[in-house]
């Protein structure tokens, strides 16, 4: 398995929006994210690390206004943290190796998938089409994403 991580690199080529995101635990507007419609068949990966974190064949359209996946494509790539910050307790999501906010993870997500919405920031994500996935080390991930 490759090794995932957080690199001064990596933190370098980062916009200023995914850097706010990924490392100051901030929030693209809703609507606002490039990734938000996409739906050709591949995987999500931490902008930083490069972990996977996402497959297309769990992403859906949940009205939220940011990209939302109703599991983890590797789950132990992905930490679940107790979030108290703006007078709510919720559960925030962070890439594993890299350390990376993404986004929260609540419990109204479709109930046939497990009922939960990883609610994901477009900017803490890369995504990787399928067509690319061997080329880019992800090929064990293959048999994860449906082709639509």
């Amino acid at each position: 398995m490759p090794s995932y991580q957080k690199s001064e690199e990596a933190i370098a080529r980062l916009t200023p929006e995914q850097f706010h995101v990924t490392q100051r635990n901030g929030t693209e507007r809703p609507g606002t994210g490039e990734l938000l419609y996409n739906k050709e068949a591949g995987i999500y990966v931490d902008i930083v690390s490069g972990e996977p974190l996402f497959a297309s064949s769990d992403k859906y359209e949940s009205g939220c206004g940011w990209p939302s996946f109703t599991k983890p494509i590797e789950p132990a790539n992905v930490a679940e943290l107790t979030d108290r910050t703006h007078g709510m307790v919720r559960t925030e999501v962070r890439s594993t190796h890299g350390d990376s906010h993404l986004g929260h993870v609540f419990d109204d997500g479709p109930r046939d998938r497990g009922g939960l919405r990883y609610c994901i920031n477009s900017a803490s994500l890369r995504f990787v089409p399928k067509s690319e996935m061997e080329a880019q080390g992800y090929g064990a991930y293959l048999d994860q994403v449906e082709t639509r």
